[in-house]
């Protein structure tokens, strides 16, 4: 026990600092390729003319297949055999195959029509995701199993969020890298440059954590999942354990909350730039997505303290309350844009993003260390290893959510009557609405995750109960480091 009552992290049970920035690097490039792949959307409308609700059909229909590829990825993951273990050929394939595919995909041809080109992106969409899945579901699950105590899990997640955040130090500036004319001449070629290079960065970094991690779990799994099932016992079991997940009510609450907060924001995301744009800064492009890209990058700075702050501050509250911490920080944060958002003040637009940035930097730093807990109850009622499942199907109700909210907000858009022709001259109905929307609607779904949360049951002390129930069951395993051979 250390000085404050909590019962201290075991030696075997630490992962190195180096482990965890590899495992970090896969953060970064999942955060990378979710950053770009919303964040240039913009290009669609703004660089080409595409209607708005097109775009957000754009970004919407491809993460429907995720409803069916990410269970599908976590179970075989989970199911799968190899000398290099359960998640790493998938997380190494996956994350080439996502990246390639992503550079293919904005090198538009010129001067087609808006059918053209929406066809163009679904079609090279739904191929980006199907390879974003492969790399992305077996890394997350992954991490669940790298360490079984309960805040050495959640010092591997502030340190993993904490590299991943680097991405939202350099996205918000994709806007002003292709609009700029310093690098590119005109924001649809910026667009296909920039995506060379970012493919080129996902490939290097992506593979880090299948090369240098290995998995502590992959022994008990294998002697818990039977061999040699054919394919209809195969449909039997996804199925069965996708239902049993979906039962797991201390994981649901965590899936919910999780919707609500992070599609909360991206419902909205796109809002800021054209709040900013036209309200504060009278339809400059260059000018507002200059001061955009310092918001965001003030806000992704500032996550790196927040994500160490709620590090600390879970290991003496809880998670469940450091979570209620964060995210009533960040409501605050949201309210403040109505007043910051000021074209006599222009530098305010960069106030709100310190608190802001406590939402998305709790969300994940705790959420992924609570669900490798609910792993952990899950193995002891149902005697399987099921990361890739949990993993999956949270990040499919994210990013179902997350499709439902890209598509609702090119509408919402429409909805404001903005209209890109008029340049500055939007109607004052129209910027009213887009900022009662961008500060209004994540102030709403963060409050309402609040409450999701308050009963979630699993506390330290039931973690350590759990723990020590399945190694009493299994035979406590020995000392493996995560990345040792």
């Amino acid at each position: 026990m250390n000085a404050a009552g909590q019962v201290k992290t075991a030696p075997e049970d630490r992962i190195k600092m180096w482990h965890r920035l590899a495992y970090g690097a896969g953060a970064f490039v999942n955060n990378l390729l979710a950053a770009a792949s919303g964040g240039m959307m913009i290009v669609l409308n703004l660089g080409l003319g595409m209607n708005p609700a097109l775009v957000g059909l754009l970004g919407a229909l491809p993460r429907l297949t995720d409803a069916f590829t990410d269970p599908l990825m976590g179970y075989i993951s989970d199911n799968s055999k190899s000398r290099w273990g359960r998640r790493r050929p998938f997380i190494f394939g996956g994350v080439i195959a996502a990246a390639v595919i992503f550079a293919i995909l904005w090198q538009l041809p010129e001067a087609r029509s808006e059918s053209f080109y929406f066809v163009w992106f679904l079609v090279g969409s739904i191929l980006f995701y199907m390879g974003y899945t492969v790399f992305a579901t077996p890394w997350v699950a992954l991490g669940y199993e790298l360490t079984p105590d309960y805040h050495e899990r959640t010092r591997l997640m502030g340190t993993q969020n904490f590299v991943g955040q680097l991405a939202y130090v350099v996205s918000p500036w994709f806007l002003w890298i292709m609009n700029s004319g310093k690098f590119f001449p005109d924001q649809v070629t910026g667009a296909a440059g920039l995506a060379i290079i970012i493919a080129i960065v996902a490939i290097g970094l992506g593979i880090l954590p299948a090369i240098f991690l290995r998995e502590r779990m992959q022994a008990v799994a294998a002697a818990e999942t039977e061999q040699g099932k054919g394919l209809k016992r195969n449909l039997i079991e996804f199925f069965a354990g996708f239902k049993e997940t979906l039962s797991n009510s201390a994981f649901m609450k965590l899936c919910v909350a999780t919707f609500l907060v992070f599609n909360g924001f991206i419902l909205v995301a796109s809002f800021q730039f054209y709040v900013i744009i036209y309200y504060v800064f009278g339809g400059d492009q260059t000018e507002g997505a200059k001061y955009a890209g310092w918001a965001g990058t003030v806000g992704a700075v500032c996550t790196f303290a927040v994500v160490a702050f709620v590090t600390w501050l879970s290991t003496r509250i809880g998670k469940r309350r450091a979570f209620f911490v964060a995210t009533g920080v960040s409501i605050l944060g949201y309210g403040l844009k109505w007043i910051c958002y000021n074209p006599e003040l222009p530098w305010l637009v960069i106030v709100p993003a310190p608190l802001i940035a406590f939402g998305l930097g709790g969300l994940f730093t705790l959420m992924p260390s609570m669900i490798a807990d609910v792993v952990d109850t899950d193995e002891l009622k149902t005697h399987q290893r099921r990361e890739g499942m949990f993993g999956s199907i949270f990040w499919w109700m994210v990013k179902l959510g997350l499709s439902a909210a890209l598509a609702g907000g090119g509408y919402m858009l429409n909805a404001t009557g903005f209209d890109v022709n008029l340049g500055g001259s939007q109607s004052s109905s129209t910027i009213v609405l887009l900022r009662i929307f961008d500060a209004g609607v994540p102030m709403l779904t963060s409050a309402i995750a609040i409450w999701a949360v308050i009963s979630y049951p699993i506390t330290e002390a039931r973690a350590r109960e759990v723990r020590e129930e399945l190694e009493q069951r299994r035979g406590k395993p020995g000392a493996v480091d995560p990345a040792a051979s």
